[in-house]
């Protein structure tokens, strides 16, 4: 399984200093890849835990099978 997270934070600076970080991010166990579009493979869902976040702070995310940057 892999997790989807789109980062407000990468958003609100990128929109403040006129840059293009990328704001999405694959988890899959430790690693991580940033991107601007993710395509999805296989099933998906979104995920919203307003009382259990993620250790990063995210209470909506996307689990699925499989992703990648694009």
């Amino acid at each position: 399984m892999v997790r989807v997270h789109v980062n407000m934070h990468v958003i609100r600076r990128n929109l403040k200093t006129g840059e293009r970080e990328p704001p999405l991010t694959i988890i899959r166990g430790s690693a991580r890849e940033r991107g601007h579009e993710v395509e999805i493979g296989g099933p998906c869902r979104i995920v919203y835990r307003p009382d259990k976040p993620l250790s990063c702070g995210a209470r909506v995310w996307i689990e699925a099978a499989d992703a990648k940057v694009k």
